[in-house]
């Protein structure tokens, strides 16, 4: 949503704001038409192409993060690090589910992160389905103890429908089933499933779960709505495995005048265990290093440090973007944005933005600098997963607003590949990312509060 601001700023300021106006249009030829055309784009493929999924835990994210590091040290960046934290050592094993009454139909499915195992032999149950919790809740005990629960709940946004996938297994398991079935979460199917993460619920049995197609989910429905009895085998061998260390990726492009204060771009280099992640979360990844990259090369030379993060174990609840918080929450006061794209990298609209009015009439002025992407809208909302602890601290946060329409039909899927990008869409992210950080980097002050966060 596009929000203004009735917050008038001095003309020195604006004056100050605008006199970057030569830089961006550098900074926006430079990627549109110049050598950093289509670059990162190019990036994110040899990030993709080069190590596929990146699920956290995996050899190929590690591989991924030492990958990066090395080349940002090439690239001359300095603090070149990675941050150790612990996770838990969920490991997928094979998922199988099959339909045995009323006919044999093979279905595909998706253990759920952090779903426990089958059984040795799996389970095989009567089905019951439902297409909400309180359809759920309105059934006896009896007509859902020792069953399958299949959710069909209907597509409500993800915000609403991933409640399902989050918490159904507890609730199915609250009714005595032992096991948990969900429709995957998306608008469009091709027969896909889509995986997540799931929660259990301390006091309550654990029990499987995972994502089946939409297609498979409504066609329980149907079986069910026409009096037909349904049985179920499922075959699950995840299982989590203690726990274990992964990293959070940092690197620096110091400032010149305030090297101790940041503006801080990043995203999550983890990805699910299908697809390749190009979309959750490569591209978010890949325009916030090529933007200290782009400043780099262009020799632009930023008051304070512009600072690339990029974060592990989001899939699994946010990990790395606690940890990263809880390891450098000493440095609230000296970040004066915090900006995370994790919502694709499709045709760029605007920024979302969380702050002080004052910040916001300053975003607004960036933003109208950068009226020749069409990418001028200034959003309510600047949180993002990996930031909220920063923002929830007082630091003003930013995220990429893009035309995002068809996300959630590849997200967390075997179709999320680098066929899902555009080079030139994401050119026009990359050139409006790297503005947006550069000015904000190179104003004489951090980005006003109205709080106490940095007394």
């Amino acid at each position: 949503m596009h929000v203004g601001t009735s917050q008038v700023l001095s003309n020195k300021l604006k004056e100050e704001i605008w006199s970057h106006k030569d830089e961006v249009d550098t900074i926006i030829g430079y990627i549109l038409e110049g050598d950093g055309h289509h670059g990162s784009y190019k990036r994110l493929a040899r990030i993709t192409d080069g190590f596929g999924h990146r699920v956290s835990g995996s050899e190929a994210l590690e591989d991924s993060i030492d990958f990066v590091m090395a080349e940002m040290e090439a690239e001359g960046f300095t603090n070149v690090h990675g941050e150790d934290f612990q996770m838990p050592n969920w490991q997928r094993g094979e998922d199988s589910c099959e339909l045995i009454e009323p006919r044999r139909v093979k279905m595909p499915l998706l253990a759920s992160g952090s779903s426990i195992s089958t059984p040795l032999g799996g389970i095989t149950a009567e089905v019951v389905v439902v297409r909400s919790f309180d359809e759920l809740a309105d059934l006896d005990r009896s007509e859902t103890e020792g069953k399958i629960v299949v959710y069909n709940q209907p597509y409500e946004g993800y915000g609403t429908s991933t409640a399902y996938r989050g918490h159904g297994a507890t609730k199915a398991s609250e009714k005595g089933a032992v096991a948990a079935l969900v429709r995957s979460i998306t608008q469009f199917s091709v027969n896909s499933p889509h995986t997540g993460q799931q929660y259990y619920q301390e006091g309550v049995e654990d029990i499987p779960t995972g994502c089946i197609t939409v297609e498979d989910a409504e066609m329980l429905w149907r079986m069910q709505e026409s009096g037909q009895s349904m049985v179920i085998h499922l075959d699950m061998t995840s299982l989590t495995d203690g726990m274990m260390t992964t990293r959070n990726l940092v690197g620096d492009l110091e400032g010149t005048s305030f090297p101790d204060e940041y503006v801080v771009v990043g995203g999550h280099l983890d990805s699910w265990d299908v697809g390749t992640g190009a979309m959750d979360d490569g591209g978010g990844c890949a325009i916030s290093w090529e933007a200290m990259v782009i400043i780099k090369k262009l020799g632009l030379t930023p008051k304070r440090t512009l600072r690339t993060v990029l974060w592990s174990a989001e899939e699994q609840g946010l990990l790395g973007g606690v940890a990263y918080y809880e390891q450098n929450q000493d440095l609230v006061p000296n970040v004066s944005i915090m900006m995370e794209s994790d919502s694709g990298t499709f045709r760029p609209l605007g920024i979302g933005f969380s702050g002080s009015d004052e910040a916001r009439a300053i975003m607004r002025e960036i933003l109208d600098m950068t009226s020749a992407l069409n990418a001028t809208q200034l959003g309510s909302e600047g949180s993002s997963p990996d930031t909220g602890d920063w923002v929830r601290a007082g630091v003003p946060g930013g995220n990429l607003i893009n035309q995002n329409d068809d996300y959630f039909i590849f997200h967390h899927s075997e179709g999320d590949r680098m066929t899902v990008q555009d080079a030139d869409e994401m050119d026009l992210c990359t050139a409006l990312w790297t503005s947006v950080a550069y000015v904000v980097a190179d104003l004489d002050e951090l980005l006003p509060r109205e709080d106490n966060s940095r007394k």
